[in-house]
Parts: structure tokens; sequence; C-alpha cells
């Protein structure tokens, strides 16, 4: 399966910058650090590690004995992102905005070396916003891009951020007016979908084989799409189709002497006006590609049998400026065309203008709309005339695609890498933390040769807990396959803890371990209020793509739990948010459920109290009280939200046990310093009695690390 990231990845595509530095700190097995500019602001250790087996102290309250993480740090905080409505050309050729698109569609990114680029189909791995000052980016034809500063454009001079300096600590490559863009120039605007479109498009599709003093209409169409919009356009005008025959057939008017037939019986039915509008002729130019049309071997290819239908197919191409020519028919008296009476329209120009042609008239046959292979250059028009601020912070969208890139408006956008979600409630606060990486790069092999060991006693192996093995650096190093591949062979039982839909990249392989070794998937997700989370998250993957993970995950036949979490005092923990909340992971098939209250460790309170004096400076003094004595709030508070979720999980159908069985018979019990006894949801730890080791469980967040303690979850 494709990878998230391979360009820029240091071992195809384009070279990595800031290489074979000298490295900042004396790590044990370092081999290089690394400075790349997908991951501004971040430094990379890449380390030989000898082991990365991790037995957890007795000391530590955690339910676990052994962990793996192959990083050191976390590089979430990356900030490529573009407008929400900026338009994404998707594997069918038509487009859809940035902020409309999920995990799982299918788009066109590119494959190459430097700017000699092709499309080719890839998939939305992740989706997420957040809110960033803007830049306007305007190109000599008039497209017009919204970006963050940190997003990165293919020109003709290779990768560029959208802003930058020439020297001094900002230094990057970046725009200027001597830069051409990548891609094909701005999209079409899609037509109408009016009465005069559709019997447009009707006329084209139709035809009448006459004979016999009888008319006899069929769609000539047999694309499903294409099937469903004449259906659909027939029922508004009130005609009935015959569905008996294939493609079916439909009751047209009884002939009269003299009667006109084929194309001209079809546009008589329709009333084809003296002068046709602009919709019409889209539709007619639609309903001919759906027909008779084809885009194949770089050209594009409109065709008609009868003198009528081609003069309007001419009149119409003229009309919006396509240029074109004519071949075969009657016209010449000579050739195969003259003997059958049929006619080719070829259009002229590459992509850009099949482009056009799709998106302005808007045929619905998906499966002519082919574009793979088709080659993207620096275009004629797309010159960067300026790169102004807009003058204010925006929402922003970004996606991971398996290439790496996308096709955003016309032009290559490079996208980020996997990036999850930050753990800002769970992590340490510190810098160093964000922008200093170790990364294990020998971690797959390593692995496998510990758990190969004859005393290797095949016990329950977490990860998630310490730092996301789905951070954004995965898309780069790629080391989550083989950690997986290492444990299954061993058959070793595991748990992987997550926020981040990137991890249904590896769905696949995921499911083929399972069949050997327990399999447990934990999701976090705290809330459904977009508006509070990008707040509160800025740079995290939205809720429903969230849902929308934990959706996969079940439909490829893996248990998944999810964690609510954290769930915040008088913003998140009203019964009416939670149920809603409960509601959806329930619909989006999740085995079981645990909800943790806001836990605030030093550095991540601080960080919390700013944000909270700036978006809620009224609950300032509630929280003071509820924390006033330490990381953790109140055991009182802890007891009635617990006793308020109850009845929700139970109502959604989310609790983990059947009526008069005992608790704890699918996860593993731990006691926190209280002594209440703590929960983990159904699916997010391998399941007891598959697996050979001890106690099955899993731990959200990094109890476990030096000081951290255990955010254990409520019932």
């Amino acid at each position: 399966m494709e990878g998230p990231g391979v360009e820029g990845a240091g071992q195809t595509g384009d070279p990595v910058e800031g290489e074979g530095e000298q490295a900042p700190l004396a790590l044990p097995g370092l081999v290089r650090t690394v400075r790349s500019p997908e991951f501004a602001g971040v430094t990379f250790h890449e380390v030989r590690a000898k082991s990365v087996l991790n037995k957890v102290p007795e000391t530590a309250r955690v339910p676990f004995r052994w962990t793996v993480n192959p990083y050191r740090g976390c590089s979430h905080a990356c900030a490529y992102c573009l407008a929400g409505d900026t338009p994404i050309l998707m594997a069918d050729g038509s487009y859809r905005a940035l902020a409309e698109l999920t995990v799982g569609d299918e788009i066109y990114g590119t494959v190459g070396r430097g700017v000699q680029r092709r499309l080719v189909r890839t998939r939305v791995l992740a989706h997420w916003a957040t809110v960033k000052p803007a830049y306007r980016v305007t190109l000599a034809d008039g497209t017009r891009l919204v970006a963050s500063a940190d997003h990165r454009f293919l020109t003709d001079r290779g990768w560029k951020h959208v802003i930058g300096t020439r020297f001094g600590a900002s230094q990057r490559p970046h725009l200027t007016t001597r830069n051409r863009m990548v891609g094909t120039g701005a999209f079409a605007v899609p037509p109408p979908d009016n009465a005069e479109y559709r019997a447009g498009y009707l006329c084209a599709v139709i035809r009448d084989d006459a004979g016999l003093g009888a008319h006899r209409f069929r769609l000539g169409v047999t694309d499903p799409h294409a099937l469903a919009r004449a259906r659909h356009y027939l029922a508004a005008f009130g005609i009935p189709a015959d569905e008996s025959v294939y493609p079916p057939g439909l009751d047209g008017p009884p002939p009269a002497p003299g009667a006109s037939a084929g194309f001209a019986a079809v546009a008589e039915m329709f009333g084809l006006p003296d002068e046709p509008s602009a919709d019409w002729h889209r539709g007619f130019l639609a309903g001919a590609f759906d027909a008779d049309g084809q885009r194949a071997h770089g050209l594009l290819r409109l065709g008609g049998d009868e003198p009528g239908m081609v003069a309007l197919l001419r009149a119409a191409l003229g009309r919006f400026g396509f240029r074109h020519s004519v071949s075969g028919g009657a016209s010449g008296g000579t050739g195969a065309g003259a003997d059958t009476g049929s006619w080719t329209l070829t259009v002229f120009g590459g992509l850009d203008e099949h482009l056009r042609f799709f998106h302005s008239v808007g045929p619905a046959a998906a499966a002519k709309r082919v574009l793979d292979g088709a080659p993207v250059s620096p275009g004629r028009g797309l010159g960067v005339t300026s790169v102004e601020p807009v003058g204010l912070e925006l929402p922003l969208f970004d996606i991971t695609t398996g290439t790496g890139d996308f096709i955003a408006n016309g032009v290559v956008s490079h996208n980020c890498f996997a990036r999850d979600t930050h753990t800002y409630l769970d992590f340490d606060a510190g810098r160093d933390f964000d922008t200093q990486v170790v990364v294990k790069v020998n971690a797959p092999e390593v692995l496998a040769a510990q758990l190969r060991r004859p005393s290797w006693p095949r016990e329950h192996v977490a990860m998630g807990t310490n730092t996301d093995p789905y951070q954004r650096a995965e898309g780069r190093y790629r080391l989550m396959p083989g950690i997986i591949s290492a444990l299954g062979r061993s058959g070793t039982p595991f748990s992987i803890l997550t926020k981040g839909t990137v991890l249904g990249r590896d769905l696949s392989l995921l499911r083929a371990v399972s069949a050997d070794v327990p399999v447990g998937l934990g999701v976090s997700l705290a809330l459904l209020d977009r508006d509070l989370q990008r707040g509160l998250e800025p740079g995290t993957p939205s809720p429903r793509a969230r849902l929308e993970l934990v959706r996969r995950i079940r439909d490829a036949g893996l248990p998944c739990g999810v964690f609510v979490a954290p769930v915040l005092p008088e913003l998140t923990d009203s019964t009416e948010a939670l149920d809603a909340l409960l509601g959806e992971i329930a619909a989006a098939g999740a085995t079981g459920v645990t909800v943790l209250p806001l836990h605030l460790r030093p550095g991540a309170r601080e960080w919390f109290g700013r944000w909270l004096a700036r978006r809620h400076p009224e609950l300032v003094p509630r929280y003071r009280r509820l924390y006033a004595r330490g990381s953790y709030l109140p055991a009182e508070y802890r007891r009635r939200l617990a006793d308020r979720v109850a009845p929700l999980v139970r109502r959604h159908g989310l609790d983990r046990h059947a009526p008069g069985e005992a608790r704890d018979t699918v996860s593993g019990q731990a006691r926190d310093g209280a002594g209440e006894r703590r929960e983990w949801p159904r699916g997010a730890v391998p399941e007891p009695g598959r697996d050979r080791g001890g106690d099955q469980l899993s731990l959200l967040g990094d109890a476990g690390k030096p000081g951290g303690g255990a955010p254990w979850p409520v019932r």
C-alpha cells in the first residue's frame, strides 16, 4: 500500500534540504540530523536503536508491562493549509471543495521528478482544519489561491512556500513573481441544472430509430451515471421511460404526415429553439459526450451521425471557444465516414482544455472522464503576479494523500504528511518535544530480532502510550507497517492508541495480522462542536473525520474502542453534549467507550489556562477551584460525571457487559490513587483468551513517563 509523503522522504522525489548538519544532541547511535521543508521548524535525529521494546517500571501505575515507541518527541505541529472552498480535482474528473473532502475519497495526485509530472489516482488519508493568518496568491490568468504562509506549491523552479525570505531565520524557497505554477489553471464554473440545460442534454442522448412510419425513441447512453441523469430529466418533462428494453426506450408523440425523423424528431420533441441559449448548448455538449464521446490517448472526441446534430455541436463548441476539427461524414463524399454517415469532432488542446470542457459542460459519464497519465507542466498564464496577506486569520484545511500532493484549483499543491493531532493535554509542553524528534530508523528490524528470542513471553505490547506512533513523522519514515508485521509474525498481541486518521493507511495490514494475533485499536474523540474544536485543537482532524476513522476500522472487521477524552467541565460535560457525542460514536460502530475528564499537568495547565482566559474568561474562577489541588479533578466531580455518563452509555448500547455479567471480562482494570477501579473500552485492547500473556490493557496518554501519572478513564 502506498504511504503518505513518499516524496521528500530522502529516498525518492525531491532531495531533502539541510541533511548532514551537526546534531545538537549527544544521542547514542546517531546516524544523522535532518531538516526538511516538509517539516518547518522540526529537526529529526535519526538513530539506530539497540532496543525498542520497553519494559514498564513496576512502580508505574499502568496495566501493561511492555511498550514500543519508534519516535521520541512529536512532529504533529505542521501548517500546510488552504482555504476550504479551494476546488480539488477528483478521480472522476470533477472537483469538490477541500473542506468537503473526507478520508477515503479518490482524487488525482501526481508522480514524477521535479516539474515533470503525470496525473495518478490516489486517496485522501487524513483531513483536518486549523485557523491561521491567510495569504492570497494571484496568478496571471486570474487564478486566486488562499493559503497559509507555510503551504507549498510546485513551480517551474521546484516546490515553493507561500512566504519566506532569502536570508535570516525565515530563509526558505518561496514564491516570487519570477515563478510559474505547474498545473492547468483555474477550474471552470460548472453549468446550472435548469430546464434549458436538461432539454439540451436530452436532445443529445435520445435517438429516434424511425422506420415504417413510426418513431422508436430510445436513450443512446449506457453509462449508469448518464442513464440515471437521463431518467431524472425525462421525469421532469413528464416523459416515461420504457425499462423493458435496454437501453431504455420512451414513448414519443405519434408520427404526423410528413413528420421529421431522427435527430430532427428529437429536437421537435423538446422544442429546439431557433437560437439556443448558452445553458442549452452546455447540456447538449454534455449529452453528446455521454452518448458518443470519449477521452483516450490524450484526445477528446465527440461523435454525430446526422448533419443537423453535427452543426449544433460545432456551434456549441465555437460558442465556448473550443477549437476543434471535423472528420468523416458526408462532407467531402469519400472515406468510411461518408458511407456510414458518422462524424468525429476532435477538441484541440491538452489537459487544460479537456478539464475546461468537463467542468464547464458537466457530462455525467464518470468512466469517460479518465485523466490517468495526463502530463502536467508549468502552465501558460500561471505566472505568479502577487502574494499578499489577506489581513485575517481564516479557517484553513489540508489533507494527506498517498502521493504527497493533490491538484488545487488547477495547480499542483503539496500536502502535509500524516498529521494526526496535537496531544496537547498529554504530552510535555516544552518546545523541544515538538521540534526535536528522535527517530529509531531501524525499529522494525530491532523489534523483530527481540521478538524472536526464546525468552520473549508474547505479552501484550501497547503503542501510543508516550507518543503517537502515527504522528506526522510516520509519513516520512513508514516504521509502523514493519512493526505491525513483526508483532504479528511473533504471535504477540498488541494495541494502538491514536487520534490520527492516517491509521487508515494500514487497515489492510492490521486486518491481515489480526487473523494471527489479538489486536486492539483505540481512537480519542473529545467533542462534536466544530467551532470549539478548532479553537481548542487547531490543526487536528475534525470530529467527523475521527468518526469516519472509527467507521472504517469497524468496516474492516477490526475492533475499535473510543476514548471520549478530554471532557471539559462546563464546556462539554453536559448531558446533552455527551448524549449527542455518544450517539455519533455508537452510529460509527464503536465496540466500546470510556470517558476521560480533563487532566492538567504542569505545562499543559499553563497553556490551557491562557486559552480559557482568552475564549471563556467567565470560567476561569470555576477552573481554579476545580484544579486547586493538582492536575486531577476532585473525586466528587468525577463521581457525578460517571453517574451522568452511565445511563447514556447503556442507552446507546456502548456498555461492555451483558446484563448480570461481571464487569471487566473483556478489557482490563486498574486502580487510581484514590483506589477507584477504572476501565478501558472494549476493542481498544486485545481480547483475553486469545492472548498468551498477562493482562490485556491499554492506556491513553503518557502515563508511565517519569512523573506522568495515569489519566484513568471513568465508567
